[in-house]
């Protein structure tokens, strides 16, 4: 069998990866996956890596689940996919209900899409066309946080907050109304001010609840993502939480909003809604919401939107059985005991090295900013480098190392995570 680096040469010859300057993919020693089981990622020299970002925090319980290989199996002798557009599947209906059980909206229809910055996209334009259909004008605003990211889309880059070398873009990009990022201790006032003043030009408000996952995990307490959970709805603007990223119990409940006391008139899904196994996104609207776009057959209240693979059926398939999974193992018990000892362990063992700054957790979305003498260096990624050296996938987002393991973690492999950075910080020469 050819060698990684045989194997990553015939890669950079045909493929463009995201967010990954092609120059040097080469030279930055990028794992070469041939296999993944459990907690681990093993590359196609045999070597090991224990996933701690959850292949881009996706796979919630690991890969090679029994239970969701079996699922997607069962649904393949019965059909991979049909069309949504006027039509409907059987196991796409019962996805859905699954969610509705458990969704912190009222009266959920979902809209189903491939990722999470198409979902996004979806969710803004309803927003937009939920007042036109009432025949309400001027609520074509979106008010957004310093900080954002929604996605790559050019709606979803409009509500973002830039960076990642995407300012490039911003003739395309629409404006929007802009609080403070969540690191300013006046952001959610500034926030809650801007509703009041501007509530009858807004079309919705959009936040991530609790963590800027992009941001270098930026966090806010759930107390004032209520405040203004309260304005919007007193001031009858639309809410819309992105859970992209906190969804499926990364935080420590199934949702985000449900820590918040928020209840979204729209809510996106992505990522882990299907355990990292096919990609498959959705966006939930409120009955108040879906019931907007009620019409005659071909009339302009018709959301004109969709996607040729929405409502996958395989997707479909292993979403449903990944919720029955995460209540039948207790997987949001495990991620509550999990984060508090990597809560523990990050105070014992990182907190005291001189290389960093603060780390931040909630459950287990966390990252450890690093005390970089120089942003330039990009030490972030020589930090990240030297744990996967030892075995152990990190990821940077700029001088911010992001931890976020599968949420069945074991104890034993959190210690592992924590011994692995410190010992990668110290190899960094910071």
């Amino acid at each position: 069998m050819e060698d990684a680096s045989v194997w990553t040469k015939r890669d950079a010859d045909v493929v463009w990866h995201g967010f990954t300057q092609m120059s040097s993919f080469t030279e930055s020693s990028p794992i070469m996956v041939e296999s993944a089981t459990g907690h681990e990622l093993i590359d196609v020299d045999g070597k090991h890596y224990l996933d701690a970002i959850s292949s881009l925090w996706v796979n919630t319980l690991g890969h090679r689940v029994p239970e969701l290989d079996q699922a997607i199996r069962e649904q393949l002798d019965r059909g991979a996919h049909s069309t949504m557009l006027g039509n409907s599947n059987r196991i796409v209906t019962e996805c859905a209900e699954a969610l509705a059980a458990v969704v912190p909206v009222d009266d959920p229809h979902f809209l189903f899409a491939s990722d999470g910055a198409s979902a996004v996209e979806q969710a803004l334009k309803i927003a937009f066309q939920y007042w036109t259909n009432q025949g309400i004008g001027g609520h074509t605003k979106f008010l957004a946080f310093g900080g954002a990211y929604h996605g790559d889309t050019i709606g979803a880059l409009s509500v973002g907050d830039g960076g990642f070398g995407t300012n490039i873009f911003d003739p395309l990009r629409f404006p929007v109304l802009r609080a403070p990022q969540l690191s300013n201790p006046a952001c959610f006032d500034t926030a809650i001010a801007m509703i009041e003043e501007h509530h009858d030009s807004l079309a919705a408000v959009i936040i991530e609840p609790l963590v800027q996952g992009a941001a270098g995990m930026q966090m806010a307490g759930a107390e004032e993502f209520a405040r203004l959970g309260v304005a919007a709805r007193a001031h009858d603007v639309l809410l819309i939480c992105d859970e992209v990223a906190t969804g499926f119990g990364r935080t420590g409940t199934l949702f985000a909003s449900q820590q918040c006391a928020l209840t979204p008139d729209l809510l996106v899904l992505g990522k882990g809604l299907t355990a990292g196994y096919i990609a498959q996104s959705v966006t939930v609207a409120s009955g108040r919401v879906f019931d907007a776009f009620l019409g005659p057959d071909l009339s302009e209240k018709t959301l004109y939107h969709g996607h040729s693979y929405s409502g996958n059926a395989l997707a479909c398939a292993v979403a449903k059985r990944h919720l029955e999974l995460i209540e039948s193992k207790n997987v949001l018990a495990n991620v509550k005991a999990r984060s508090e000892q990597l809560r523990g362990a990050l105070e014992n063992k990182i907190t005291p090295l001189p290389q960093v700054a603060e780390f931040r957790l909630c459950g287990l979305m966390g990252g450890v900013e690093l005390a970089s003498p120089d942003p330039s260096e990009r030490w972030g990624r020589r930090v990240c480098a030297a744990a996967v050296a030892r075995g152990v996938l990190l990821r940077p987002l700029g001088d911010v190392v992001v931890i976020m393991p599968p949420l069945t973690i074991t104890d034993i492999e959190i210690e592992r995570i924590v011994t692995t950075l410190a010992e990668a910080i110290d190899d960094a020469n910071l």
